[in-house]
């Protein structure tokens, strides 16, 4: 799956923009991806562990390797206030 997707650095993620319609249309998938998140803020705040979040911008599917520093109902936080919509998530690991 990874040979589709383009590596960016995190300080070019502020200047993407994403689409309102979700990556992924499987429930299990959905349900997995949160489950993926927690585990990727829990890694981020207690051990500064970083993580791979595969996700979509309107042009093409990109890979960051960065730290989640937190997450509301629509967002995944990564440092310096960058966000990454929850909906254009493929993965994380």
């Amino acid at each position: 799956m990874t040979e589709e997707f383009t590596i960016i650095d995190k300080e070019d993620i502020a200047l993407l923009k994403f689409p309102t319609t979700d990556v992924l249309d499987d429930v299990d998938e959905i349900k997995t991806r949160i489950s993926d998140i927690n585990r990727a803020l829990s890694l981020g705040n207690l051990e500064h562990s970083k993580i791979k979040i595969f996700f979509e911008d309107d042009e093409s599917k990109k890979i960051v390797d960065t730290t989640v520093w937190g997450v509301t109902d629509k967002n995944v936080m990564l440092k310096q206030g960058v966000m990454i919509p929850i909906h254009r998530i493929y993965k994380l690991f």
